[in-house]
């Protein structure tokens, strides 16, 4: 007789997969109030296992990593597309060698050389808006940020400058969202929607990738001499194709901004909903920097604005839901897991769960005073081997980007504009952020 195999608690209906990505964050509150932290549903041909207790994600992001890979899960379909073969979507000793060949270039004392770069790029957006500020005229925050982000990035990591491309490429960011973070396998191709998006997406990809060989063919002609990333890569002795390169650059640089910019852009929302909190940035800013510009040497100090933006990054992680497939098979939290089961972690999940957190829906910057206990509760960056390769420039680039703004202005949402989070590739407010600059 054939065993049966102890499945976890959800529904006994397959679940349509379209429906579920028209509104995924209430699919995955509903599934673990009913089910709870474990729990398995199919949809799409899939079993899928969800995973809400951060025992369990450690378990599947390190303490047994090497079993669950991203190998054939809807990251990696959605993503590899348009990135290729580069570091958020490779796998096993590929992933490795390119973890090992751009780590130097994101240590601490290399990210911290940059702070005058970052700083200059906030103080550029600050006196861009002198017109909104003098008018009282809202500035579309989200896109904003999003070219002060990849601006920086592309800097300190390829050493080119985006001069007048920024709204372009933010405009290609907004498409490849709109187009892969639906995706629906099987889904009709000829309906006019489907048909606009992905039209928006072939050109947004297009343009990424004249982008990115403009950015390489510059590098090739100036010489690889410079001690950036670019430079680590073309200097480390790898032999890396012109197609590898590619797929890196694009995959830096699509990952390494788009994070950073969401995670401004909700810190500065949910500051504007809490103005006490918001009044206690500014007055640490006003102390530990007494007008002058922050640098990295005032990071320990501003630990203020470190909480604002951690918090804001509990309520709203950019990166809302982590999958993985099991290569073999195993046991979680007293449940067989079949080889080849899918695994989804949301951290939107683990960082709203009332047993790990006070008030979870509140926003309290002062509950990261310490550090949120236990491991894997809070992944605003993944977990494990593949926990994020930029999380420190993420953080050294939010805290002085909050600090240089707060010194200088508040932001004020538009009076009725609606803000509801929206879960494509990342976390985004559905509409956008209009927001108006307000001089202190």
């Amino acid at each position: 007789m054939q065993q049966v195999m102890r499945r976890p608690p959800g529904p006994a209906d397959g679940q349509d997969l379209l429906s579920i990505r028209k509104a995924p964050l209430a699919f995955l509150d509903a599934m673990f109030a009913e089910y709870g932290d474990v729990s398995c549903h199919e949809t799409g041909g899939e079993v899928v296992y969800l995973i809400g207790r951060p025992d369990l994600a450690r378990w599947v992001l390190k303490d047994n990593g090497a079993n669950y890979a991203k190998t054939r899960t809807p990251d990696e379909a959605m993503l590899r597309p348009l990135l290729g073969d580069g570091l958020l979507t490779s796998s096993g000793e590929v992933w490795a060698r390119q973890r090992r060949m751009c780590a130097p270039a994101f240590r601490r004392s290399k990210v911290e050389q940059f702070d005058e770069v970052i700083v200059a790029a906030a103080a550029a957006m600050l006196d861009r808006w002198q017109t909104s500020i003098e008018a009282g005229a809202p500035t579309r925050l989200d896109h904003d940020l999003t070219a002060l982000t990849l601006s920086v990035l592309v800097k300190v990591t390829l050493g080119a400058d985006l001069v007048g491309i920024g709204p372009g490429f933010g405009a290609a960011v907004d498409a490849v969202n709109g187009f892969i973070g639906r995706y629906v396998p099987g889904e009709e191709a000829d309906t006019d929607d489907v048909a606009r998006r992905r039209q928006g997406y072939l050109a947004a990809r297009a343009f990424l990738d004249a982008v990115v060989h403009a950015i390489l063919a510059g590098r090739r002609a100036a010489g690889s001499d410079q001690r950036d990333l670019l430079g680590a890569i073309l200097d480390s002795g790898d032999e890396v194709s012109a197609g590898e390169l590619r797929d890196q650059v694009l995959t830096l640089i699509m990952a390494g901004h788009e994070t950073t910019a969401k995670a401004l852009a909700w810190t500065f929302y949910l500051l504007d909903q809490h103005p006490a909190e918001l009044d206690l940035i500014q007055a640490e800013v006003d102390r530990v920097l007494a007008g002058r510009s922050p640098t990295c040497g005032d990071l320990p100090a501003l630990q203020a604005c470190r909480r604002a933006i951690a918090e804001a990054m509990r309520l709203y992680p950019p990166v809302w839901l982590i999958s993985r497939r099991a290569q073999q098979a195993d046991v979680l939290g007293g449940y067989d897991v079949p080889a080849g089961t899918l695994i989804g972690i949301s951290p939107y999940v683990l960082h709203r769960h009332p047993a790990y957190w006070d008030r979870p829906e509140a926003f309290l910057p002062a509950r990261f005073t310490t550090d949120p206990q236990p491991s894997h509760v809070y992944l605003p960056f993944g977990g494990g081997l593949r926990v994020c390769i930029g999380q420190h420039l993420a953080m050294v680039e939010a805290v002085l980007v909050l600090a240089t703004l707060a010194q200088r202005v508040r932001l004020e949402l538009q009076p009725d504009f609606p803000v509801e989070p929206e879960a494509l590739v990342t976390l985004r407010p559905k509409d956008g952020l209009m927001m108006i600059p307000r001089r202190r």
